[in-house]
């Protein structure tokens, strides 16, 4: 396997799928989210097996694209598509927006179990979207959200510690910046 070229491959694919959405700051293509989690795994984590970065780099394509698990199973393999599914949020659960608190106690509760890999991906998507709030938070989001975000994350990792320390502890930096002087 020629890992360059599989990773390019995941990021074109990531790239086509997630075309002309943006992040929750409105301005942000969304693309640059996978890429930053990626980074954060290579850059922070020491996270070279070419399997997790592509997981990673297509971590949001069965949630927020037109994307089948068969699609992704096809084109990349079973291993990442299992990635990428492990960490997915229940689909039924999140289209209906009034079963929220549902979803993220199942994300909670969840992620003791993920695979050592998806564990990875799930820290790094957690660091970037921490560090999204803190330099370009969504317009609309005040600042009890931001800081149930923060809180509700770091539940996440809780159930995951042990997986990652640099990851781990570049999470816990980002959390204690969890104080309305930076939120808002």
């Amino acid at each position: 396997m020629d890992s360059v070229a599989f990773i390019l491959d995941a990021l074109q694919f990531s790239a086509e799928k997630h075309r002309g959405q943006k992040r929750k700051d409105g301005d942000t293509a969304y693309i640059n989210h996978p890429i930053a989690v990626a980074h954060i795994l290579k850059h922070i984590g020491g996270v070279v097996d070419p399997v997790v970065l592509c997981g990673a780099i297509l971590h949001d394509t069965l949630e927020d694209t037109q994307t089948s698990q068969d699609e992704l199973i096809e084109r990349f393999g079973k291993e990442i598509a299992d990635i990428v599914w492990e960490v997915s949020d229940d689909l039924n659960i999140k289209a209906d927006k009034s079963r929220d608190a549902e979803r993220k106690q199942l994300e909670i509760d969840h992620a003791q179990t993920l695979s050592h890999q998806a564990k990875l991906v799930k820290i790094a998507d957690k660091i970037a979207n921490l560090r999204d709030i803190l330099n370009n938070p969504p317009a609309d989001w005040p600042i009890e959200r931001k800081l149930g975000y923060f809180d509700w994350a770091k539940q996440v990792i809780d159930g995951v510690r042990g997986t990652n320390s640099r990851l781990e502890t570049e999470f816990d930096g980002l959390y204690s910046l969890r104080t309305t002087d930076h939120l808002l």
